[in-house]
């Protein structure tokens, strides 16, 4: 087994590769505006870095989001189409899941990231591998929190609501992904397709038909 894991759904242009039993190397950097300049090189990098090459990987996994429309179809698309280049199968894993495994948190916490618009994304889990309810988005103070810990980048925004979430890493690692998805191709439970998950409109609409104008 050799997964190929990355992330764009956040800031962090996120990679990694993961053998079935380790991560054999990871790459993050963060920038919110040049994910489709940085996921070709993050991905080469990562390569580099284990000795193996895309010819060796057998699985792709992208995060699916939720996130913003530009920065995480970079990573869904990417998915794809590495998936038909090489003949292998690709998935998409939640990237609130991400952020949670990485957390390593073995008792009830929330996780949020930023969705923009002054809200933002969230999902309850019962221990970092198990997400109960969500995703959502809502306004940091419709965040049904109930003196649970918060964890990811959106208590970081707001922890004046949701708490400091200190200790834990605010975005998804590539490594976090990559472990969590090997450990579900392991035990035969099932994976989503890279399909990205929205939960609201994108911000670009296709103009409408122009006003017709009268004298």
């Amino acid at each position: 087994m050799l997964v190929l894991a990355f992330d764009t759904a956040t800031p962090a242009v996120t990679a990694a590769l993961h053998d079935g039993e380790r991560v054999l190397a990871e790459s993050t950097t963060i920038d919110a505006r040049r994910h489709g300049e940085l996921l070709a090189p993050t991905i080469e990098r990562v390569l580099a870095e284990s000795g193996a090459s895309l010819r060796d990987v057998t699985a792709v996994v992208a995060g699916s989001g939720p996130g913003p429309y530009t920065g995480l179809r970079v990573g869904l698309m990417t998915a794809q189409g590495l998936s038909t280049t090489l003949g292998v199968p690709s998935y998409g894993v939640c990237t609130l899941d991400a952020v949670a495994f990485g957390s390593g948190l073995a008792e009830p916490f929330l996780v949020a990231t930023d969705a923009r618009r002054k809200e933002v994304f969230w999902g309850r889990y019962a221990d970092m591998r198990t997400r109960v309810e969500g995703p959502f988005v809502n306004r940091p103070a419709e965040v049904p929190v109930d003196g649970l810990p918060v964890v990811g980048a959106g208590a970081a925004l707001y922890p004046e609501i949701l708490g400091s979430g200190s200790g834990v890493p605010p975005y998804p690692s590539a490594g976090a992904l990559a472990a969590l998805a090997a450990g579900r191709l392991a035990e035969g439970a099932p994976l989503d397709p890279p399909r990205p998950i929205y939960l609201r409109r994108p911000d670009a609409v296709v103009p409408g038909a122009p006003k017709r104008v009268t004298a």
